[in-house]
């Protein structure tokens, strides 16, 4: 992996490419760890307990470093950003899962890039051209399939659906972020986010504690991994990826999420992909990339 740093030197950097591999593999795993979870909580527990206990180093960390207050726009552009991106997604991604394999949600959600690239030609007035039309109709018949493929029966399957708001969810957040990442490291935006769409979830977690303190441990324990690993480590070390990448390459690593979360998917809950979820998940993601190469261009 070579990378250009601001001192103009290119070379092999570990420290980047550690920062990606943990980045891929503790997101990847997250959409198994759901699986786990959802045996035990309801979807709204599940994002109470995730996100909650999150919450709270971000709320140190935040007394800590004493960041200037946001207010005016500025509060509701974090009000609506935390929002969307915790408890919005959270409960979309999770009550879609209840449905639909790790693999296949993983998928899904790799749908973002072209999610933001569509909603920023009303917002952004970017343009998108014939091959990112041609790209996302591609993507869409992928999710498409892993719709129809997913569950007992060929049938449509409305957790994809969901999956897809999911999705839809982190696209919206990630305009909404760039304004506030002009004033706000990115660290002090992540804080905030996490302690403003906690809020929302906190009548979920005493029925969350309650839930687990009957539960079987693997069930504690996949939620304890995700807000340490996913959550936590997850977002610290794709920060540092940022940091020493360019962000279009970063980005180009988390295509190895999807296969990344069918593999753990298969080892630690034996899920297997049916042949249309495989092929729906092989068109989703080679939509993703012909948008991004005609977006390039």
């Amino acid at each position: 992996m070579a990378t250009a740093r601001d001192g103009g030197r290119t070379g092999f950097d570990p420290v980047g490419f550690a920062a990606v591999l943990v980045t891929i593999v503790t997101w990847a795993s997250s959409f198994a760890a759901i699986r786990v979870g959802l045996s035990a909580l309801t979807p709204y527990q599940l994002a109470a307990a995730r996100y909650i206990a999150a919450a709270v180093p971000a709320l140190v960390y935040l007394l800590i470093v004493r960041p200037p207050l946001p207010r005016g726009r500025e509060l509701v552009r974090f009000i609506v950003l935390g929002l969307l991106f915790i408890p919005l997604y959270a409960l979309f991604l999770n009550t879609g899962e209840t449905t639909i394999a790790a693999g296949p949600a993983a998928f899904i959600i790799n749908v973002n890039p072209i999610l933001v690239a569509l909603l920023a030609i009303p917002v952004l007035g970017e343009r998108f051209g014939p091959m990112s039309w041609v790209g996302t109709l591609i993507s869409f018949s992928g999710v498409g399939l892993i719709a129809l493929g997913s569950g007992e029966s060929f049938g449509f399957n409305l957790g994809a659906l969901l999956i897809a708001g999911a999705a839809l969810c982190t696209s919206i957040s990630s305009l909404l972020q760039k304004p506030l990442l002009r004033r706000y490291p990115a660290f002090v935006v992540t804080a905030w986010v996490f302690v403003i769409g906690a809020v929302p979830l906190l009548p979920g977690l005493p029925p969350a504690v309650s839930a687990l303190r009957t539960a079987p441990a693997e069930v504690f324990w996949a939620i304890a991994y995700m807000v340490v690993f996913p959550t936590v480590i997850g977002y610290l070390t794709w920060a540092t990826a940022l940091k020493r990448f360019p962000a279009g390459r970063a980005s180009n690593f988390l295509y190895g999420i999807p296969p990344t979360a069918t593999l753990v998917g298969f080892l630690w809950l034996g899920e297997v992909p049916t042949p249309i979820e495989i092929v729906g998940g092989v068109l989703a993601i080679c939509g993703v990339v012909v948008v991004n190469l005609a977006r390039g261009r």
